[in-house]
């Protein structure tokens, strides 16, 4: 089994390409637990920020006991919320059992495309709906037109998404979208365009739209400024810092047959943000803001966390 490395303060995890000290966020206490439960997907869609697939290994899935012991942790630490994410969560042979034990743990969130897997499991997710905490979903919908959402999902996966929608709404689970947003688009209007096309499908057109910007595939570089110390006192407020994700979740990710406790859900492509093996021991180091996707939540506020209710 891997051991954990701590970090070298003189490393470019700490300073940028040219020294200068990187801005980072602290984390002062845990809101919110993820879980990721492996890249393996139904789905192979080329825009996907995990590079998920149908034989895609490189996030391992999750089992019952690799999950427990960060439950009981998270548990310790009086985390409110927990939350799933892949590849696909319902691919994942032990997921139902997972989602029991968290359901009578905290409110929990599970990010689906809404396609076959999770059709396949419908009554058993019916029998989750009495557990002591409420289950949300959030289904993958990339563009309120069919064409554009099946040319990267295939062809018929609106359609599959749309009426899992409306069946999840039936069992009276909460739900939500999630989308593309492009480079400097009007978010109002395009939302409201999906509120439109929700409705028109007979699906309560207030439900939550959670909309993402580019983030690339996993170990693309991208293209983002450095982001200082100077940077996270300038444009942002203690206030403000608060707001990123780092600042109140982790994501558990299992790689090479261990599971290390992550500083976010969008930075598993980068071992540095392999914080340890613990909860506890993520929480005592301060995240630096150093993968480019950190310059989408510098910037953009972007979030991938949702309260459930």
């Amino acid at each position: 089994m891997a051991t954990f490395t701590p970090h070298s303060p003189t490393s470019s995890w700490n300073l940028g390409p040219d020294g200068e000290a990187r801005g980072y966020i602290e984390t002062p206490g845990l809101k919110e637990l993820w879980f990721h439960t492996g890249t393996v997907c139904n789905l192979e869609c080329p825009f996907c920020l995990e590079g998920s697939g149908p034989n895609v290994h490189r996030i391992e899935m999750l089992t019952t006991e690799d999950v427990r012991p960060f439950l009981e942790e998270a548990k310790s630490l009086g985390v409110g919320q927990l939350s799933f994410t892949g590849g696909e969560p319902f691919i994942i042979p032990d997921f139902i059992e997972i989602l029991t034990l968290a359901l009578d743990q905290a409110p929990c969130l599970v990010l689906t495309n809404g396609t076959d897997p999770l059709f396949d499991r419908l009554n058993d997710i019916r029998a989750l709906r009495h557990r002591s905490h409420p289950l949300r979903f959030r289904i993958s919908l990339d563009f309120a037109d069919e064409r554009r959402h099946d040319a990267g999902r295939g062809e018929g996966n609106f359609h599959k998404a749309i009426r899992m929608l409306r069946l999840l709404e039936k069992e009276d689970f909460s739900i939500s979208i999630a989308r593309h947003r492009a480079r400097n688009e009007h978010v109002e209007e395009v939302d409201e365009r999906f509120r439109d096309m929700l409705e028109s499908n007979g699906i309560h057109s207030k439900i939550p739209i959670v909309s993402f910007p580019e983030f690339f595939r996993p170990n693309s570089k991208g293209a983002s400024p450095v982001i200082t110390e100077d940077c996270m006192t300038t444009y942002h407020t203690a206030e403000s810092r608060a707001q990123f994700m780092c600042a109140y979740s982790r994501m558990v990710v299992k790689k090479g047959g261990r599971c290390g406790v992550y500083a976010c859900t969008l930075v598993d492509d980068d071992p540095d943000y392999d914080l340890g093996p613990t909860l506890a021991q993520s929480l005592s180091q301060q995240v630096m803001m150093k993968h480019h996707r950190c310059y989408s939540c510098f910037a953009f506020g972007a979030s991938c966390s949702e309260p459930t209710s």
